[in-house]
């Protein structure tokens, strides 16, 4: 055979052998064996190359091929893993409408904070503990308060100035936090339970009381303290006495001897007054009465009992308080600092006739059981 080759021709011979000649008889092999042979050693050797290379591409490309379906297969794995967990999420959310499977992939946004009404009001009692209570409670982490008394229901220029006035003066809270406001004079002022109702009928109610007694001294103290420090220290013909410098017991029980039921600190403390007018407007069971003695004492249990009122989880507790002994009374604790009210808090009662502190407990003991036939508990306060 010949062949061309820069246009010379080359022969190639071809010869067919016998098996016998490569292999003993009993071999499998064909009959004959084709065997080429190449005249020129140069020529053979190009073709091995030729031959070689293209074995080398046709591996690298078999090579290539297998390692792109590995890759291909892999990252198709991760996609249907990925899908999956983006199913299971999305079968746990409610589709209310086929155009929010648009915004199933979009990243959710933090909540924000936003200003909130109150949920929860401490409506009073004036010099029950009202502010301890409010600070007890804001130790929840589920808890926001207003920093002070907005005074919003009970004065009729705030009340003018709308819910939005109002709600301005409300803390940032997240959605599932109380937010909590406490104007202890919402308690004795006529118009507040219906202007409550009218922001929201469902707000829960706290009413802090204390045994009506201590509660009137307390009272008297806080007005003594805040009488001008120029007032003369005696009567005269011409300068009575202002009621803050005159003695409680002056005070509290008339010339003739009766209860002055007309000076405040004794008004307030008939609670039952009050009271009827909200059980009027709000059902028993919106109305909490938090015992402010045994707050005073013990702070945990009472706290415990406001914390399934309000419909929380039980989260503060005896590690968040500890008593003070100079002060005589329970300081506040959380995981970063210690706290204990203002100085004007806890002020030291003046000394009272014992006479006049047994002349008042059994004034008191017919109003006391009207206030408890109104909450349905009996507070057990002293009669003598």
């Amino acid at each position: 055979m010949l062949v061309a080759r820069s246009n010379r021709l080359i022969r190639l011979n071809f010869r067919w052998l016998p098996r016998s000649a490569f292999r003993p008889a009993d071999s499998e092999l064909a009959d004959c064996v084709l065997v080429v042979g190449v005249s020129r050693p140069k020529l053979a050797a190009a073709l091995l190359s030729v031959t070689l290379l293209s074995l080398f591409l046709t591996f690298h490309v078999l090579y290539d091929s297998a390692l792109y379906s590995i890759q291909a297969a892999s990252i198709a794995s991760a996609a249907s893993e990925g899908r999956k967990i983006l199913q299971n999420q999305e079968s746990s959310r409610t589709i209310s409408h086929p155009m929010t499977l648009r915004k199933r992939l979009k990243i959710p946004r933090a909540p924000r904070p936003v200003r909130r009404l109150p949920q929860a009001l401490i409506i009073g009692v004036r010099k029950c503990g009202t502010r301890a209570l409010l600070e007890m409670l804001y130790l929840h982490p589920m808890v926001q308060k207003a920093s002070g008394e907005v005074h919003f229901f009970d004065r009729d220029e705030n009340y003018a100035l709308g819910l939005e006035w109002y709600r301005s003066k409300m803390p940032l809270s997240f959605k599932g936090q109380i937010t909590i406001e406490k104007s202890p004079s919402y308690f004795v002022t006529p118009e507040v339970p219906e202007r409550v109702r009218a922001m929201n009928s469902s707000v829960r109610l706290l009413l802090i009381v204390r045994e009506p007694v201590t509660r009137a001294i307390s009272d008297y103290t806080q007005l003594r303290s805040r009488a001008t420090p120029s007032a003369p220290a005696l009567s005269s013909p011409g300068h009575p006495l202002p009621d803050a410098a005159k003695p409680f017991e002056h005070l509290a029980i008339t010339p003739d001897g009766a209860i002055n039921i007309a000076y405040r600190p004794i008004a307030i403390s008939l609670y039952h007054a009050y009271l009827h007018r909200w059980l009027e407007v709000f059902p028993r069971e919106q109305i909490l009465v938090v015992n402010g003695d045994q707050l005073i004492e013990d702070p945990v249990p009472q706290l415990r009992r406001i914390e399934k009122f309000l419909g929380l989880e039980h989260k503060i507790g005896r590690k968040n308080f500890y008593f003070n002994e100079t002060k005589g009374f329970y300081c506040l604790r959380n995981d970063t600092t210690d706290k204990c009210l203002r100085e004007t808090k806890g002020r030291k009662h003046p000394r009272v006739d014992p006479a006049v502190v047994t002349k008042l407990r059994k004034f008191f003991v017919q109003h006391n059981q009207r206030f408890y036939d109104l909450v349905g508990e009996d507070l057990g306060w002293p009669e003598d």
